[in-house]
């Protein structure tokens, strides 16, 4: 074989196995199904630019388990800790858009303590009817067992809102010039079913002139 054809094998080798790395690298680092919920915080005393607090991966309804496959659960993608000053005791929670800044959903209200030591935070994401777009956001803490060493960190549940029941309405209320209720009057057997007994009379008054 001459040199230059063992180096072309070389360099095809090389290539391929280069590419193969590239491509497990890639299935490594892909990016979550689903959607994803940017969650920040702001005290409301203060006038700065809310903070990234986590990152929560969420799936719609339309994101069906198949029959070998279960259906894809939510998770928090990313958390920070959140520091506070000394004088901050509430903070507003929501999903914000740094680009338009403005919040695209609900702010919830919560006390520094839920992120203090030895809580863990439990988000719950309400989204719209159609599992899509974020409605609100609420974190709370829960304390962490000393003994816990499974399930450790940060989580979410998301709840999808649903359309409640209507309410049964009676009959319209009639009020007077006075503002009074008008009580409706109970009619007499006679007034319900006056034109029965005027339909009977007749039938019987044919009947009878036709036996004559």
């Amino acid at each position: 074989m001459k040199p230059s054809s063992l180096l072309s094998a070389f360099a095809a080798l090389a290539t391929a196995v280069t590419a193969q790395d590239f491509d497990d690298e890639r299935d490594t680092t892909s990016t979550p199904s689903g959607r994803i919920a940017p969650v920040y915080f702001q005290p409301i005393t203060s006038s700065s630019p809310p903070v990234l607090l986590a990152k929560l991966n969420y799936h719609s309804p339309s994101t069906a388990a198949t029959a070998d496959s279960e259906e894809p659960s939510s998770s928090v993608l990313s958390y920070e800790p959140p520091e506070f000053e000394p004088e901050t005791k509430l903070v507003r929670v929501g999903v914000y858009d740094p680009a338009s800044n403005r919040w695209v959903s609900s702010a919830s209200v919560v006390s520094v303590e839920n992120f203090g030591q030895g809580y863990q935070p439990h988000f719950v994401l309400n989204v719209d009817e159609k599992g899509e777009e974020p409605i609100g956001v609420v974190v709370r803490g829960v304390r962490v067992d000393a003994g816990q060493t499974r399930n450790f960190g940060p989580k979410v549940v998301v709840v999808g809102m649903e359309r409640g029941k209507q309410p049964g309405l009676g009959k319209p209320v009639v009020l007077s010039a006075g503002g009074k209720k008008v009580e409706t009057e109970e009619r007499s057997f006679l007034q319900k079913y006056w034109w029965a007994i005027l339909l009977g009379a007749v039938l019987l008054l044919g009947g009878g002139g036709e036996g004559k």
